[in-house]
């Protein structure tokens, strides 16, 4: 059963602090876990590199079960905003375990860390895949859903400009020199604020759109995404997307290190990219209002592409230049991030409307695999590259190991969104299959 309300502003920055919530935690997690268990908490670099990857294999049964028990609760509170109450002081409660050191072996903190990231992962997956689910719930206006996106990934964004500012500064307040210190009683400030800020995210939306309830096999709702034409189009974009995200991401510090040459800005050129993503953010909500969203993300897309080929040949000595035109890049990005997520309930409505089932979270887990998929082998593919052009560690690079940082930061992307854009002309949702979708409704 459909609703195509619109939704106030209000509501729109409620749903948003799910993922402000989420962000304050997760992106110290992406920004500072690696330093902080080879530099304070003491394991090897290489058992922190395979503890991450092995984490990361276990998403591909954890996502799926997540999205298959979040589409089968019932509750007083509807089926997916319950676990933003229930799951937000677990999530904060073990991230602070997990930057907490214990006093005992390198082989016993070892398995600690294994543990506390395991468990604060799968804290992670149930508080996110349902939180996601909600957001094509709310209502099923594709305008609205492209306007809530974009509300959310702008306080996403919020969330990652608070981490690329607080974070060390909190360490060092509360540490006082002592990083181990620092870093669990950070986590306690930060993770009080995203409990909060889940807590304002359940009290201030509501689920106003039902899908068939029955019980159903766990392999039918698997089964249901995987012959989704449409949301396959939309998982490979988030792939491709993603990959290049984790490429860009992971060697932006060389970039400015060791191409512009000031290691001193590399936490201007993280700040400046979030800014940059707030504003595409709001731009993807303006912009979903007066055009159809598939052709506000080809724009975005051919926006991704020119930014990062100019970035690519600018010359070292510019950095004012590369400065503004990393934070065009991250414009571009943020306007097309929300609208993949909104096209997520779309292909939801699509399968119901061909097969008459149509599994909500589940097909938001699958999409959030897709994703993780793409930050793995994004990664991967940065250590290879760099690997591969003969980078070294702490030493003045070769021109061969400058052009592979340049090729991963700025060709990359550029890449990744020109192979998006071929794969958006394979997408059929648009303004004018919603619109017979809901004239479909109205006649049954």
């Amino acid at each position: 059963m459909g609703s195509t309300v619109k939704l106030t502003t209000k509501e729109k920055i409620a749903y948003g602090l799910g993922d402000t919530g989420s962000n304050i935690v997760f992106q110290v997690v992406i920004n500072f876990m690696m330093f902080f268990y080879t530099d304070v908490f003491g394991i090897t670099a290489a058992a922190a590199g395979t503890l991450m990857l092995v984490v990361r294999a276990f998403d591909a049964i954890t996502d799926p079960l997540m999205g298959a028990i979040a589409d089968r609760t019932k509750s007083r509170w509807g089926r997916y905003r319950p676990y933003l109450l229930w799951m937000a002081i677990p999530y904060g409660l073990l991230a602070v375990i997990a930057f907490t050191t214990p006093d005992t072996t390198e082989s016993n903190k070892l398995i600690y860390a294994y543990i506390t990231y395991a468990l604060m992962m799968v804290a992670y997956t149930a508080i996110n895949i349902p939180y996601s689910a909600l957001g094509g719930i709310l209502t099923s206006d594709i305008r609205e859903r492209a306007s809530v996106q974009s509300w959310r990934f702008a306080m996403a964004k919020a969330g990652g400009l608070i981490i690329a500012v607080l974070t060390l500064p909190l360490v060092a307040f509360f540490g006082n020199g002592d990083d181990q210190l620092g870093f669990s009683l950070a986590m306690v400030v930060l993770s009080v604020i995203a409990i909060i800020c889940f807590v304002a995210c359940f009290a201030y939306t509501r689920e106003r759109m039902t899908h068939s309830s029955e019980p159903v096999p766990v392999k039918k709702d698997i089964g249901a995404v995987l012959h989704n034409d449409q949301w396959w189009v939309v998982a490979l974009i988030t792939f491709v997307l993603l990959a290049t995200v984790a490429m860009r991401g992971g060697v932006m510090p060389y970039y400015v290190s060791y191409y512009l040459q000031t290691e001193s800005l590399v936490g201007t050129f993280v700040t400046v990219s979030m800014i940059g993503g707030i504003f595409g953010a709001f731009m993807a909500n303006w912009g979903s209002k007066i055009m159809c969203k598939v052709k506000l993300m080809k724009l975005a897309c051919v926006g991704i592409a020119l930014t990062n080929i100019i970035l690519y040949f600018v010359p070292q000595d510019l950095m004012y230049v590369a400065l503004t035109i990393t934070l065009l890049t991250q414009f571009f990005h943020m306007i097309l991030i929300p609208m993949l997520f909104s096209a997520i309930p779309d292909t939801v409505d699509y399968c119901e409307h061909k097969s008459g089932y149509g599994p909500m979270a589940m097909s938001f887990s699958g999409h959030l695999l897709s994703l993780k998929f793409g930050i793995a082998i994004g990664g991967a593919l940065t250590g290879w590259i760099l690997a591969g052009y003969g980078y070294q560690p702490n030493i003045q690079q070769s021109e061969s190991a400058l052009d592979g940082i340049r090729i991963i930061f700025a060709a990359s992307p550029a890449i990744g969104a020109l192979i998006c854009l071929a794969l958006l002309f394979f997408y059929k949702l648009d303004d004018k299959w919603s619109n017979s979708l809901q004239i479909s409704k109205g006649q049954a």
